[in-house]
């Protein structure tokens, strides 16, 4: 199968699973967006979501984040993991957001990354889920799964990035990166996963893939010749 027939077929079993998939981070603006997408860092979206009611009801602006302290801030996020670095680099963000954006989040993709503990991932996110200007953030569920049905090849987040925006269609990218995340999540686990039994990876997963799932299930062991075993 061609990789664009794969990847439409894709399309269409996701578009069929998450018809209209919402935003996992609940926020109510750009700045709140972006503030809980940097606490989302080796953190579940759940856990997030119960920590930023308590952070924003003390601060839902730039300005406001600004004027309270580092540790402040880090005892109301501490569950979120991280806290310390986090904590000083949703006040610097907001500090320069205030100073020098009117305490808006600017709509530019570059402008994003330079806030401090911002990356591409978070810019990128903040641009599709904040602004609806077209991006296609790639997080770990969708490095896996690009990889297992053979959508990429790539090694990096950045060449995968780069190989799903050919495959799709830029109005497209909102929906497919929720829609890739919560298959990984609900679907398509890391580990463990029956890929023959699976909607997506029974065609989209090479033979040789397969195979090697299977054997890592079944505890990763290898025929043996008779006698040639080893304790």
């Amino acid at each position: 199968m061609r990789r664009q027939d794969k990847a439409d077929r894709i399309r269409s079993i996701l578009g069929e699973l998450y018809p209209r998939p919402g935003v996992p981070l609940a926020h109510r603006d750009p700045y709140t967006l972006l503030v809980s997408v940097l606490l989302s860092a080796q953190c579940t979206d759940a856990r997030v979501n119960a920590v930023t009611p308590a952070l924003f009801a003390r601060a839902h602006t730039a300005e406001a984040m600004a004027e309270l302290s580092a540790e402040e801030i880090e005892e109301i996020i501490r569950p979120c993991g991280l806290a310390p670095a986090k904590a000083k680099n949703i006040r610097r963000l907001s500090e320069i957001l205030d100073a020098e954006h009117g305490g808006d989040v600017p709509a530019d993709l570059e402008a994003l990354e330079r806030l401090p503990g911002v990356g591409h991932k978070t810019a990128s996110v903040v641009m599709v889920q904040g602004f609806g200007v077209p991006a296609f953030p790639v997080d770990t569920h969708i490095h896996r799964l690009a990889g297992r049905w053979g959508l990429s090849r790539a090694k990096t987040v950045e060449e995968v990035e780069r190989d799903l925006k050919k495959l799709y269609p830029p109005d497209s990218w909102h929906d497919i990166h929720i829609q890739m995340i919560l298959f990984g999540r609900e679907h398509c686990p890391a580990r463990g996963h029956d890929l023959t039994a699976c909607p997506i990876c029974s065609f989209a997963a090479s033979k040789r893939r397969i195979r090697d799932e299977a054997r890592k299930r079944q505890g990763g062991a290898r025929p043996t010749r008779l006698g040639t075993a080893r304790a």
